[in-house]
């Protein structure tokens, strides 16, 4: 009998050993926290109950991550038949803890020498996530334009001023590969929302590191990097026809891994023929060779079609704002494009002070567009890549990093214009054949000279090339292949960084810049070539000031940028848009953003509430501007509002309940170069409001529904500037009303 008794204990004793018990608490309350996740080398273990414990069946050690949103994640190695006390720590997101790779340069943002806007998957979620433009324009000396569904136009600090369509004068890279042509456009609408996890937009010229550009980088990333597996699905639909439904797998293999998604999104429109249809797949894979190596590949495939409702005149515009052009619906004035990009990244580690990382892509691109005076067709492909090497090690007893490599790209296109008829491509006009070209070398040092400041010298060596092999011209004008070489360029930038403490510093900057003509500002849709047009060339002088500490992060920025050989637009009276070089500019702003966290208690029943501000002043004029016998010297820049403000309110509750409210008031834009047109100022107030919950750390959930422009407003989101027959404005949606669904299930 006593010997039964003392099996029984013995057996009790090591079944209570083979488990893994533990105990999650708040660092700063002491409290439980409920639905913690347990993980073990991307396997889901458990989540943790009310009381903040959990029970793991385990006769092994086991190294094991806990995460919940809103905390530090942590890792701890515990062994089975003890009590393990974790205690997670409240992430205080501010600016000494943000760290961004601008520059290439990995570092804390308080000590990036440079006016940089992080624009996060929270700032994604808190509008209808159809498009990027709410996002992006809560950030200071940012704007992105939406001249219809999908056909988007960036601004960075008046940028756009050349760009009457399309994405011009600013460098976008997408996972660390160029998605800039060698061109100079950028096909920013074949991306989804979902393809972007977030984003740095590096402000003014960045050519030293990133090439031709004088508006700035904008990098977007949304590397593969799976932690166990997750499937999501989600649904939304909204006014004016929008239907936008998403599927996602992730799956970590080992020490990698693989992402993919398929999104569909379509929308009728709030103006006749506005409708859009897009369809994306991304596939991403990340893998841990050894660890000296990495691997990361990336696959996007996009189709998209969208119709082009074209500008209208005051007099249409009163009449009804929801009118196309006349003409445009009856010539089918579209896009269609297919696109094709992938890309391959690897990263290698010599030692721990040397590594190397090469990314190589080549795309694909079919394009179509029927427009009220012609049909044109685009076959093109273009492969290029980049490189660098990054050194850390030590001058003079002090840190010095160096960073060096180089960027190639070029392009091949087949274009032909024809005549349009009824929307049906008729007699070819003219085609030619087109190659555009561009490289550059790079150069970055930083070194502490003291323990608190920074000192960076870059410069990079910039070539670039356009050729236009015209194999047909219909109207007997001569064929055959014209060149245009520019000279090359070198771009310096010189810059200091101090800080006062670990939460506070300022910095100062001057950069160089340029900026070539994009090969459709030198071949325009009436056939003519303009091999003439000068590469525009600028310098910034920038200081700035952060400081980021517990609830509170203020960012503070003056620049003055000075613009010669400026591209500026104009339609001719068939409504044809043309360029030109039209002196120069002085442009003087700045920017302020402000965050406060009002309440941050992760245990109460409001759990965050933050406020937030952010004001740009553009005060920008024409310097030396004379078109015939006009000067418009003095003038203010075209399309560029002088004050922006945006306020943001956020709210989280306990029970998952929460509130985003937006609010944004532009200033009065001039239209045209002699300032006599002007689009009025107007307030735009967004909001979305819904329920985010998990359940036993496996099913994630989500309702939600929102409201854009809660106003009513009448503005245009985007306005054709110096128009011909004074058809300046493109009336962006009245308010509107969207909903949705997501679900995920993580195992």
């Amino acid at each position: 009998m006593i010997k039964i008794f003392a099996f029984v204990l013995l057996l009790i004793s090591t079944l209570c050993q083979a488990q893994i018990h533990i105990k999650v608490l708040d660092a700063t309350t002491r409290l439980p926290i409920e639905n913690v996740r347990a993980s073990t080398n991307g396997r889901y273990l458990a989540s943790s109950n009310v009381e903040g414990e959990i029970t793991i069946d385990s006769s092994e050690k086991l190294p094991i991550e806990f995460e919940l949103e809103g905390y530090e994640r942590e890792t701890k190695e515990v062994s089975p038949g003890e009590l393990a006390l974790i205690t997670l720590t409240k992430a205080i997101i501010n600016l000494s803890e943000i760290t961004v790779s601008a520059f290439e340069s990995e570092r804390p943002l308080l000590e990036q020498s440079a006016s940089i806007a992080v624009v996060s998957e929270q700032d994604f979620s808190r509008f209808n996530e159809t498009s990027l433009v709410n996002s992006f324009n809560t950030k200071p000396g940012v704007r992105i334009e939406e001249r219809a569904p999908a056909s988007y136009r960036i601004s960075i600090r008046g940028s756009s001023l050349r760009a009457p369509f399309g994405v011009r004068n600013v460098k976008v890279y997408w996972n660390e590969v160029p998605f800039t042509s060698p061109d100079g456009t950028t096909a920013l609408n074949l991306l989804d929302l979902s393809n972007i996890r977030n984003a740095e937009v590096i402000k003014g010229p960045s050519g030293s590191i990133y090439g031709a550009g004088n508006g700035g980088v904008v990098n977007l990333y949304s590397p593969a990097n799976p932690s166990g597996g997750r499937i999501s699905a989600d649904f939304m639909v909204g006014d004016f026809g929008m239907t936008r439904y998403k599927l996602g797998i992730a799956q970590q293999v080992g020490n990698g891994g693989f992402e993919a998604s398929y999104v569909s999104q379509k929308a009728d429109g709030y103006r006749e023929h506005s409708a859009m249809d897009r369809q994306v797949f991304q596939l991403g894979g990340f893998f841990s060779v050894s660890d000296k190596q990495e691997i990361r590949t990336q696959l996007l495939i996009s189709d998209l079609k969208y119709q082009i409702p074209g500008p209208l005149n005051s007099e249409q515009l009163a009449e009804d704002p929801r009118q196309a052009r006349p003409g445009s619906a009856s010539q089918n004035s579209s896009i269609s494009q297919q696109s094709v990009f992938a890309s391959i990244g690897h990263l290698y580690r010599f030692s721990s002070k040397l590594k190397n990382s090469t990314t190589l892509y080549l795309n694909t691109n079919d394009f179509e567009n029927p427009f009220i005076l012609d049909y044109k067709k685009e076959l093109g492909y273009g492969f290029g890549g980049r490189t660098k090497f990054t050194f850390d090690g030590k001058l003079a007893g002090k840190d010095l990093r160096i960073i060096a490599g180089g960027e190639y790209q070029t392009s091949l296109t087949d274009a032909q214009n024809f005549g349009n008829i009824n929307g049906v491509a008729d007699t070819v006009r003219f085609a030619d054949k087109l190659r555009a070209t561009q490289g550059f070398l790079f150069q970055q040092a930083e070194w502490d000279l003291l323990e608190n400041f920074m000192v960076t010298f870059a410069l990079s060596e910039n070539f670039s090339s356009l050729e236009i092999d015209r194999q047909i011209d219909a109207s007997g004008a001569a064929t055959g292949l014209q060149k245009r070489k520019f000279d090359p360029i070198v771009v310096p930038r010189f810059a200091l960084n101090y800080q006062f403490n670990p939460y506070s510093g300022v910095y100062g900057s001057i950069s160089s810049g340029f900026s070539p003509p994009t090969i459709d500002e030198v071949r325009t849709n009436e056939g003519s070539l303009n091999l003439d047009l000068e590469a525009e060339k600028g310098v910034n002088y920038e200081v700035g000031y952060r400081r980021g500490k517990g609830k509170l992060n203020l960012e503070l920025t003056a620049f003055y940028f000075k613009l010669d050989q400026t591209i500026t637009t104009y339609t001719n009276p068939q409504g044809v848009v043309l360029f030109r070089n039209a002196g120069s500019t002085d442009q003087k702003g700045i920017e302020a953003a402000i965050d406060y966290a009002l309440i941050r208690n992760e245990t109460a029943f409001i759990r965050d509430l933050k406020i937030g501000t952010a004001f740009t002043g553009n005060y920008f004029t024409f310097k030396d501007y004379k078109k015939t016998d006009n000067d418009f010297s003095g003038n203010d820049l075209t399309g560029v509002a002088p004050n922006t403000l945006v306020t943001r309110l956020d709210l989280r509750t306990k029970l998952g309940l929460y509130l985003n409210f937006t609010h944004q008031y532009v200033d009065e834009i001039p239209l045209n170069d002699a300032n006599t047109v002007y689009q009025d100022a107007y307030n735009l107030m967004n909001m979305r409001f819904g329920w985010a919950r998990s359940f036993a750390g496996k099913w994630e959930l989500e309702v939600f529904a929102g409201a854009d422009n809660l106003l009513n407003e009448s503005y245009s989101l985007g306005n054709d500037l110096n128009a011909f027959g004074g058809r300046y404005y493109q009336p962006a949606p009245t308010r509107n009303w969207y909903g949705g669904v997501k679900v995920a299930f993580l195992y």
